[in-house]
């Protein structure tokens, strides 16, 4: 039954994809006839970028239950386009702080595609957290064995008992959802990148800090 039920989400993940196809082409048509229009161009480039995003999130529903070949990566620049990203479209009254592109570059192997996603799922966990106000910090870290990226926030924070409940699948604590994220998230760094995702602090009414831990490589 488990494996019927997984071939299920497979399949369905693979058609949200395959149907996501059509209208993310027409898109890319429309940008560029905007792009020879006398309208903002500045407006075209951002919605060019969401496009693009758009197209990631396809890109990643296509790979569930593919291989998932993982390559050597600069985990800070991998980390900071996604941090770029998601700062222009973040409410004012929050703050996105990152250190990666100011210390020296750290490698592991991952599938960029989805390591991307895990990132961003953690940092719109964290926004949720905040409701409007707070500040968000994302901190990559190393040493001789392990790269880490702290997702840390000013938000409501988690109690110690639910630590580990919010990585099972359906466990959410929002009225809306349907509780996969983090569970998603854990399945894509433990068992695809053999790493580790916990949460390693967290207060009520002072925030959380969730980890993920990877082996680095050296050139």
């Amino acid at each position: 039954k488990h494996d019927e039920q997984n071939r299920v989400w497979i399949g369905l993940a693979k058609e949200t994809a395959h149907q996501l196809g059509t209208p993310t082409s027409s898109l890319l048509s429309w940008i560029e006839y905007l792009r020879s229009q006398p309208v903002d161009q500045e407006a075209v480039e951002e919605m060019n970028k969401d496009l693009a995003h758009l197209m990631k999130i396809v890109d990643r529903f296509s790979k569930i239950g593919s291989e998932t070949p993982l390559t050597p990566a600069n985990i800070n620049e991998t980390v900071g386009e996604s941090v770029m990203y998601f700062r222009k479209r973040i409410p004012r009254n929050v703050t996105l702080d990152y250190n990666g592109l100011a210390i020296a570059p750290v490698q592991a192997s991952i599938n960029t595609a989805l390591f991307e996603w895990v990132v961003e799922n953690l940092m719109k966990n964290s926004l949720d957290a905040l409701q409007g106000h707070g500040a968000i910090e994302v901190r990559i870290g190393a040493d001789d064995r392990y790269v880490t990226v702290d997702v840390k926030d000013t938000g409501k924070g988690i109690p110690k008992s639910n630590w580990h409940r919010i990585f099972e699948p359906g466990f959410t604590t929002k009225t809306r959802g349907w509780g996969l994220g983090l569970s998603l998230s854990r399945r894509i760094i433990e068992e695809y990148h053999q790493g580790k995702i916990a949460v390693v602090e967290s207060e009520i009414g002072r925030g959380t800090t969730i980890r993920i831990t990877l082996k680095r490589l050296f050139e």
